[in-house]
Order: C-alpha cells, then sequence, then structure tokens
C-alpha cells in the first residue's frame, strides 16, 4: 500500500497545497523531490485525466480514488468505506465543505488538513464555476 497522507511532513504538504491551488513552481518541487504521487494527486484534483491514470498505475490507487471520492464520485466513496479509510472519507467531506468533517479535522487539531480541504474547496467551487461560465465555452 502506497504511503497515507498523514504519512507526509507538514511541509511537504503545504507544499502540494500550493500545488492543488495551481502554483507550478510547487508542481515541480514536488517532482523533483521525490514526491511524483502528491504532484498527481494535486493535478488529479485540478482534473488532470493523465495524472489520475498516472496515480493508478504507479502504486498510489488510494489517492485517485481520494480524488474521486472528493469529487462525491458514489464508488469511490463505497470503496474507501470498504476498505476502512475512515480517515479519506472525512477528509473528503471536508473537502465538499461537509461542515461536521471539517470541525472534526479541527477538534482533532488536523490543521494541516483542515486548511488542504478548504484550499481544496476553493478548487472546486471554481471548477464549478468555469464549467457554467458562458465565456469559456467554444464557439
Amino acid at each position: 500500500m502506497a504511503k497515507m497522507l498523514w504519512e507526509y511532513d507538514v511541509k511537504v504538504l503545504l507544499a502540494m497545497e500550493q500545488a492543488i491551488s495551481g502554483n507550478s513552481e510547487f508542481l515541480k518541487f514536488l517532482l523533483e523531490n521525490n514526491f511524483p504521487e502528491l504532484a498527481a494527486f494535486a493535478s488529479a484534483i485540478r482534473a488532470d485525466k493523465k495524472a489520475m491514470k498516472w496515480l493508478f498505475d504507479n502504486g498510489s490507487p488510494e489517492l485517485g480514488i481520494l480524488s474521486d471520492a472528493i469529487d462525491s464520485e458514489d464508488v469511490a466513496i463505497a470503496w474507501l468505506k470498504k476498505n476502512n479509510m475512515t480517515f479519506y472519507i472525512i477528509f473528503a467531506d471536508a473537502c465538499r465543505g461537509v461542515t461536521p468533517a471539517r470541525e472534526l479535522l479541527k477538534k482533532n487539531k488536523m490543521d494541516v488538513f483542515l486548511r488542504l480541504a478548504i484550499t481544496i474547496n476553493e478548487v472546486l467551487k471554481q471548477q464549478q464555476f468555469d464549467a457554467w461560465d458562458y465565456h469559456k465555452f467554444k464557439k
């Protein structure tokens, strides 16, 4: 099984947060410092299908499934439940803005994960806005 998110150093998770926000320098940092799975996860959250495929093909399917769970995909959420990945279920909920999940992260002093969840939620909102922005529709 691949390394779980909570097993990474906080500084690495903060670099991933910046990559999720779209900062290419931090994406490059993750790639150059032997964290390609976190770079791929950050890109998968930003709807990069190649990054998602990379996660499944290179030993980090849990991160791919987590990305799908963050996007509310029922099959992914069911897989996390079946495999007792409770933290990832809570984290996915927090990323979607579910208040009790965010409160649980805060109560357990998982500040970096609360911060990640808020950042991911902002990225999801922007993706949703962009999907409906008529200025971006192809003519």
